[in-house]
Formats: C-alpha cells, structure tokens, sequence
C-alpha cells in the first residue's frame, strides 16, 4: 500500500526510461488505483503489470473486492496470490488461495504463488513441511496444463521487512525443494520452466548472492521496488542473462 495514484504514474515513468526493452521479465505491481494508468504507460515497453492480489469469484455482492476478469479487461497480466501479509492480516486460507489460483488461471492472468514459514515453523524445523503443504493445497485439482505459466514465490516470512535475508544457502536449499515438489506433482519439463523467485528483504547488496543459485531465478521485491533500488535490482538480473 504505498504511492498515489500521480506518484505511481511519476515513478514508472522512470522505470520505463531505464528499464524498457530488457531481455528478462519486469513485473511492477501497484495498489489496484493505479493499475489502468501504469497499464497505459508500459504499453509496448516490454514491463509487465500486475495487482497484488484479487477475489476468486468473477462477480457478486463482494463489496471493496476486485475480481480477475476486471484486471484482465484493463490488461493486468500478473496477479499475486497468497502474499504473507494477505495470510497474516486478513487470514487468507490455503483453501481460499486455491480458489483464488484457479479463478485467476481461468481468466488468463499469470498467478504468482508466495509460500513461506514463519520464523517459529522455521525454528522448529517445518519449513519444508509448511512449504509443501502451501503448495500442494494452493495447486490442489490444478492439471498441468493449468499451472505451466505459473510462477512461485518464496518469501520467507521471517525475512520480510525485518532487515533479516536468508543466506544464499538458504534460499537455494528451499527454491531446490520447490522445484523437485513440482517434479514429483507435475514432471520434470514443468518444474524447470516454472519461475521460482526469493522475496524477502532483497537489496541491491545482497541480491547478487542470491541470484547465483542455480534455483532462484529472479526476485519478488518489496521495500526496494519503490525507489531507485529497484533499478539497481534490475541491474543485477542483467550480469546473469547477458
């Protein structure tokens, strides 16, 4: 929940002068007022645009909420599903998330799926077991065919806006573990095309570290994506498609 709808407009501006035309995918992912203009403003740019989150019906008495055939008819091609703070603070479910997948795949949106244990889950040892059981819930009556554009986020919650990242090593041994969980759900053709992304306190100093690990294959920003951080991130993805 950060920028205006003119802030909003200012800074993907910016983002279009510097960033148009890279041969790796950008997402930018602002408040739902402001999507239509960003929408307008990276036509042809080669950014993408997504919300941070949708209903799982396509209509109804389902006052405040946005459902995916309206982000799909302004030309929204990402939504994020499952987001920590959407579980934390309005206590999204692994049922309503699932929900929430298959709404969005049926309108044609590209979900990006966030999983990721608490520093308690992570201390008693559960990470791999919540991380499995997020996903297999989330992608639950999901055919293949259904998940091949979906991306996966791993973001975990202990790292998120308290300054802590997990070490490469970390996040390589959870991004592995998802990657062979789609293996053994799906098949091995999947699980390698499917984008897996670390989300939690990235910043342009310890980005790089992360972005070598033959399993991460990009980031899910946070704090960084609202000034020109986000640039610098860019940036780095740049050394390793080049």
């Amino acid at each position: 929940m950060h920028k205006t709808n003119q802030e909003a407009k200012l800074f993907v501006n910016q983002l279009v002068n510097k960033l148009a035309g890279k041969r790796f995918k950008i997402v930018v992912c602002p408040p739902f007022v402001s999507l239509a203009d960003v929408v307008e403003l990276t036509r042809g740019t080669g950014i993408s645009v997504g919300a941070q989150n949708c209903h799982f019906e396509r209509s109804g008495a389902f006052t405040g909420e946005v459902s995916p055939a309206m982000l799909k008819a302004i030309g929204v091609e990402f939504v994020i599903i499952g987001h920590s703070e959407r579980r934390k603070y309005f206590n999204e479910t692994d049922e309503m998330i699932n929900k929430k997948l298959k709404a969005a795949i049926k309108e044609g949106l590209r979900p990006i799926l966030c999983v990721g244990e608490t520093k308690e889950e992570r201390e008693k040892g559960l990470t791999f077991c919540v991380v499995e059981m997020q996903i297999r819930q989330a992608l639950y009556g999901l055919s293949r065919q259904e998940v091949q554009n979906l991306v996966i986020a791993y973001e975990p919650v202990w790292a998120i806006g308290t300054g802590i990242v997990a070490k490469p090593e970390q996040a390589q041994e959870a991004h592995a573990f998802i990657r062979k969980l789609l293996r053994e759900l799906y098949d091995e053709e999947l699980a390698e095309s499917t984008p897996i992304l670390y989300g939690g306190s990235i910043k342009p100093d310890n980005f790089f570290a992360i972005m070598a690990q033959p399993d991460v294959d990009g980031g899910l920003v946070g704090g960084a994506s609202l000034d020109e951080q986000f640039v610098k991130l860019a940036g780095i993805v740049q050394t390793f498609v080049e």
